[in-house]
């Protein structure tokens, strides 16, 4: 038995039925795959008495679950006659060819019937690509300085890396998409009838970090450095210029979710398939003309769009980021170990292990060493924009007198380990240790007062941060 549809599309100057609202819709009608069966001429006839809309009778492609695509309401070709698209998990991208018949009111395409329609995984409707191209528009007129597009099939190689990675131990304590591999890489996942994903990046600033100075006596003051991603909330930028994308999406009658910053997708594996960038030895996208200055942010859809191309590696054989890690956290081109990573060790729970804490310097949230050698991301116009010191800077004594409300008001938005400020104070132990002036009586009062203190983690940062300061005077045990 064959599967057959009738599918009302609303043609020019008809008068618009109610199901139109919903856009294309079908009714599936099971007959012989040799011929339509002889109630057709009733059913249209019947049909053409009290509705309006075209009729487009199209064989199934071998799809379970088909679901609307590149055509919205509004959009509707002018001849219905036009293939019907759909999309599967199983099939992908399906094209029936139609037999064009003419009626009174009603344009009619029978569809050529065999026991399976023939399908061209690469085809797509001509307004899909027109669509893509709009998208792209908004997207890049909102800020993003690239866009791209790819399908909601398994992210397979990223799942078999997140697997083979977290056995070996190489994420360390770190969850977010190390968390459910399996879900963090099935796009459909996060959208029911998810069909396509469009992929952003935001750019952020990249350039020198501007000097912070102590409003009170005009000296450099005994600073924190905030990676140039968190320097302000980059995040929110990106998502607004994604529901830009995503409200064009809405307005044709599809579906979406825009996705940043989430653990429910690995966004670099999507960015690398949409064509956003390539792979950096750093294991960052790198986008032509822009390096990794980015965020990475989608917006998962049912609709059915044209797929970008992927860009080719342009790292070849360049390795400075792997040079240039403070720890030797790059152990392989593209691999990051974790428990290495300066990064992520500022965000870890416990005690940020001693062999670290050196190479940690003043860093209290993230690290952009990688990325500040890389040729690309050197090159590239955020380069050139200076980082303001308001947020890439922290006054490391003052996040110390700071009681736990006024740490969550000003840095809440950071991943901090259980949400518990104390850890932004084991960061800030550890940056006064290695950068505050020795002789400075504040900063030795301050660690002297945690010494003291009921908190045992803070205390032996704060004993370690107080021979770090003999050490740099010239007066302690070399550790």
């Amino acid at each position: 038995m064959g599967r057959w549809y009738f599918a009302a599309v609303d043609s020019p100057g008809s008068v618009s039925h109610p199901m139109s609202t919903l856009g294309t819709w079908r009714i599936p009608v099971p007959f012989p795959p040799t011929s339509p069966p002889l109630f057709l001429a009733l059913f249209l006839a019947l049909f053409q008495r009290s509705h309006s809309p075209s009729i487009v009778i199209n064989a199934s492609c071998n799809t379970p679950t088909p679901v609307p695509t590149a055509w919205s309401p509004s959009s509707a070709p002018v001849n219905p006659a036009m293939p019907w698209w759909s999309m599967s998990a199983n099939t992908g991208r399906c094209a029936c060819s139609p037999i064009p018949v003419s009626s009174q009111n009603y344009d009619i395409a029978v569809a050529s019937v065999e026991p399976a329609a023939v399908c061209d995984d690469g085809g797509v409707p001509p307004s899909a690509t027109a669509s893509v191209e709009r998208l792209r528009e908004l997207g890049l007129g909102a800020g993003l300085v690239a866009l791209g597009v790819t399908g909601v099939e398994p992210l397979i190689q990223a799942r078999t890396a997140l697997h083979e990675r977290r056995a070996l131990g190489l994420n360390g304590e770190m969850q977010f998409t190390y968390r459910n591999p399996d879900r963090s890489t099935e796009p459909r996942a996060l959208l029911e009838g998810a069909a396509s994903l469009v992929v952003g990046a935001w750019p952020y600033p990249g350039g020198e970090y501007e000097q912070a100075e102590n409003p009170e006596d005009h000296t450099a003051a005994a600073n924190g450095r905030v990676a140039r991603y968190a320097t302000r909330d980059h995040y929110a930028d990106l998502r607004e210029a994604l529901a830009r994308v995503a409200a064009e999406l809405e307005s044709a009658g599809y579906r979406t979710r825009v996705i940043a910053d989430d653990n429910a997708l690995v966004d670099r594996a999507a960015a690398h398939r949409a064509g956003i960038g390539w792979f950096g030895k750093n294991a960052n996208i790198l986008v032509p003309g822009h390096g990794s200055w980015v965020l990475l942010g989608s917006v998962v859809t049912d609709a059915v769009l044209a797929e970008s191309s992927p860009v080719a590696d342009g790292c070849g054989t360049c390795q400075r980021c792997i040079d240039a890690c403070p720890t030797g956290a790059i152990v392989a081109p593209g691999v990051v170990d974790a428990r290495r990573c300066l990064a992520w060790l500022v965000q870890a729970d416990g005690s940020v292990p001693e062999e670290f804490r050196v190479a940690l310097g003043d860093r209290i949230y993230g690290c952009d060493d990688c990325q500040e050698v890389c040729p690309p991301s050197r090159r590239s116009p955020e380069a050139a924009v200076a980082v303001d010191a308001a947020g890439s800077q922290v006054d490391l004594l003052g996040l110390l007198a700071s009681d736990d409300g006024q740490l969550i008001a000003r840095h809440g938005r950071w991943y901090i380990a259980r949400r518990d400020p104390r850890y932004l104070r084991r960061n800030a132990i550890v940056g006064l240790g290695n950068v505050a002036e020795p002789s400075d009586a504040r900063v030795r009062s301050t660690l002297g007062e945690y010494v003291a203190a009921d908190d045992v983690m803070l205390a032996e940062h704060a004993r370690w941060a107080l021979d770090r300061l003999d050490l740099r005077a010239g007066s302690g045990p070399d550790r």
